[in-house]
């Protein structure tokens, strides 16, 4: 058997175990905490730190609070604001990149040159000064970190648009006089939903990394709250003494980085092999 069909195999089999890891992790951070007999929040002073035991599976942190549960809830908040904050730079993204790509000349040139100005830009800076501004809470969290993912996209997006305005398709509907947006809505955005799906499984773990950045500097997810990157920088403290308190939501942050970017890898091959 040739190498090729190997290849093609092992990629196809990558891409639907990243899916169903991810589907599963989704699942049990989602549902599995409504029939814990803890709460995320729920202290016990006077138990403390124990190591994970069958009464605490995953151990409890300094505040006796249940480490399973606040992994699970972590889960929750971290795949959240990846999910949401990418979905947002998306939007954005799409639609400055959609605007210029389409209408070219001086308009495209004004609009690139904002996101050349904008992208050396430190921003992570950006993100900490923007949630100072509008306060520390999840929301502000999401919308910070979408705001400032949407430049890339808005470059792959106006390149990919001003490829398709001249195809022979645009140009036939022009010429039969339908609107730009409805051209772009049934023409155009059809045509860009793989090169964003990719985009958007290769970016949600970026955002993720960022959000425990965030997180581990205090300027994430407050307290009783958690997230992957709070409990992360919980567990630093302590780890010569509570390693669980570190290792175990450290495995859940890696392996689902890992399964995103399989997922993402993946569905760029597939894409590749579509079009070649």
């Amino acid at each position: 058997m040739g190498a090729a069909p190997i290849l093609k195999r092992f990629c196809h089999k990558r891409l639907w175990l990243s899916a169903g890891f991810l589907a599963l992790l989704s699942l049990i951070c989602f549902v599995l905490p409504l029939f814990l007999p803890y709460r995320y929040d729920e202290q016990n002073i006077a138990l403390g730190a124990v190591a994970p035991s069958w009464t605490h599976f995953f151990g409890t942190d300094l505040l006796g609070r249940d480490l399973c549960a606040r992994v699970l809830y972590g889960g929750r908040i971290s795949l959240s604001v990846g999910a949401v904050a990418t979905l947002t730079a998306l939007l954005i993204g799409t639609l400055y990149g959609s605007v210029s790509g389409y209408i070219g000349g001086n308009v495209d040139t004004l609009m690139m040159r904002l996101v050349d100005i904008l992208y050396p830009l430190p921003l992570t800076l950006f993100v900490i000064l923007l949630m100072m501004i509008v306060g520390r809470n999840i929301m502000a969290l999401f919308l910070a970190i979408g705001a400032i993912e949407w430049l890339t996209p808005a470059r792959i997006v106006r390149a990919e648009v001003s490829l398709l305005r001249d195809q022979g398709f645009v140009q036939s509907s022009r010429l039969l006089g339908q609107r730009s947006w409805k051209i772009l809505r049934l023409h155009i955005y059809p045509n860009l939903l793989d090169t964003l799906l990719v985009y958007g499984t290769l970016t949600l773990p970026n955002i993720m990394i960022l959000e425990s950045f965030l997180s581990f500097l205090g300027l994430g997810v407050q307290a009783p709250q958690s997230s992957w990157g709070v409990l992360i920088s919980d567990g630093v403290q302590f780890i010569g003494i509570y390693p669980w308190m570190l290792l175990i939501p450290s495995l859940f942050f890696v392996t689902t980085l890992i399964a995103l970017n399989f997922l993402g890898d993946g569905l760029r091959d597939y894409y590749m092999r579509q079009r070649s």
